[in-house]
């Protein structure tokens, strides 16, 4: 019995080893529509003050698509210290002025997520990280705000942390960090989950299930101070389970974890360490597909990293290459078909601010993918580096059940301009 199972499990890893051969293919051509400026600032960005810190620009865009093709942006107005959203239809027409959903001028906001409830496109849910300064080394909380009505209004801010631990912060080493470290996920159902992690170093998750009117008390998933957790990723499959993903820092060869739970996230099994590796591991992003596939990117060696579990995370093909040289910080999205997109951030002109945006694209699940290519329009023309100065974590790539992509990006022009602007692309007829 011992020897047919053992070579039952060569055999499987074979036909795995097999399937996920690298290989670019070619695809029909994305039908890049004309690009809408969503929002523009100024340029100043003065020396650091905490709250009283002169900035003057807008930053930090994240972007939601429903399967009309309406989309959803969220961003933040570094003058104003608040998150804004602006509905643009899927004409290109943007509905009404941007809505405050943050409301809170005396303090930052950075670094949001926002996601529509599927079925129910005109529930909106958003999260970020506001700068709280409330005893601790770092400020930080996690704020949540909802709205029913399409974007119309959004509920009070919900603080979900309220700790002093600099909530928000995915740290490196304990002189580097990203903020933005955290994500935001919605069911069918309503249910919506937030996780974040903090500069102390631990990984936490909260969850509501009556649509964030009210949040469980947070509860520590992994992560402290010798191994602190960053950059968290949700996904959702069916019959309430939640993938959840993260690096960690303090650790040059940092590898990604993925953990599983099968009870709509009151508990955790324990985390797989996805590929063993020499490198640094950083930025991963999750996604589910129709047929219940888990799929992953995430940024190691200046390059972007591709692989999937077909077996509820258990176990994962060997990760491969997908975006060439100068890429990182990806995000991912599926659509219902099962075809895969992945976007990051270009470094190839400077190694630590980027400027421009790559993206692959896979019509069979994630076996072969487009050779890379820039995004249209996705670098600024006036040479401003892509925005996202308070970090990397970001989430910049939606895609509807048609396949239409919506994209954001921002630049930033030093002591010039700032802009905030929206990709689209048309989705299958």
């Amino acid at each position: 019995m011992g020897l047919r199972t053992s070579r039952r499990a060569v055999l499987t890893g074979l036909a795995a080893l097999l399937l996920f051969v690298p290989a670019a293919v070619s695809a029909p051509p994305l039908a890049w529509q004309d690009r809408i400026e969503v929002a523009v600032g100024g340029g100043e960005r003065g020396p650091w003050r905490q709250n009283d810190s002169r900035y003057d620009f807008v930053d930090d865009p994240t972007v939601a698509i429903d399967d009309r093709g309406d989309v959803a942006v969220a961003w933040v107005d570094q003058a104003r210290k608040d998150v804004l959203v602006q509905r643009v239809a899927a004409d290109g027409t943007k509905r009404g002025q941007p809505i405050d959903v943050s409301r809170s001028p005396a303090t930052f906001s950075w670094l949001p997520r926002i996601v529509l409830v599927p079925r129910d496109p005109k529930k909106i849910r958003v999260l970020w990280q506001e700068i709280i300064f409330s005893g601790g080394s770092h400020g930080g909380d996690i704020v949540f705000a909802r709205s029913d009505d399409g974007g119309t209004t959004f509920s009070e801010p919900l603080n979900l942390s309220s700790s002093v631990a600099g909530d928000g912060k995915g740290r490196i080493t304990k002189d580097v960090w990203h903020n933005g470290s955290l994500d935001l996920a919605a069911d069918s159902g309503d249910t919506v989950y937030a996780v974040w992690t903090e500069y102390e170093g631990a990984l936490w998750l909260s969850r509501s299930p009556d649509g964030g009117r009210r949040f469980s008390r947070p509860r520590r998933i992994a992560g402290d101070d010798a191994r602190p957790a960053r950059a968290p990723s949700l996904a959702l499959g069916a019959d309430r389970t939640v993938y959840l993903a993260w690096t960690i820092g303090e650790d040059d060869a940092a590898d990604v974890r993925v953990a599983r739970s099968t009870d709509g996230g009151a508990t955790f099994g324990k985390p797989r360490i996805v590929a063993r590796t020499k490198g640094y591991s950083d930025a991963p992003k999750l996604a589910v597909d129709p047929g219940g596939a888990l799929h992953l990117v995430y940024g190691e060696d200046h390059r972007v990293w591709y692989t999937r579990s077909t077996d509820g995370a258990r176990t994962f093909a060997p990760p491969r290459e997908i975006s060439g040289p100068a890429a990182g910080f990806p995000s991912l999205s599926i659509d219902a078909k099962g075809s895969v997109y992945v976007l990051w951030e270009l470094f190839r002109d400077h190694p630590y601010r980027p400027r421009g945006l790559g993206f692959v694209v896979s019509r069979d699940g994630g076996r072969a993918f487009t050779p890379a290519a820039a995004v249209p329009d996705s670098a600024d023309p006036a040479g401003g580096w892509n925005g996202s100065s308070q970090g990397l974590l970001m989430k910049k790539l939606a895609v509807n059940a048609r396949g239409a992509l919506a994209i954001v990006n921002s630049s930033l022009r030093d002591r010039e301009r700032s802009r905030v602007w929206l990709i689209r692309t048309g989705g299958r007829p």
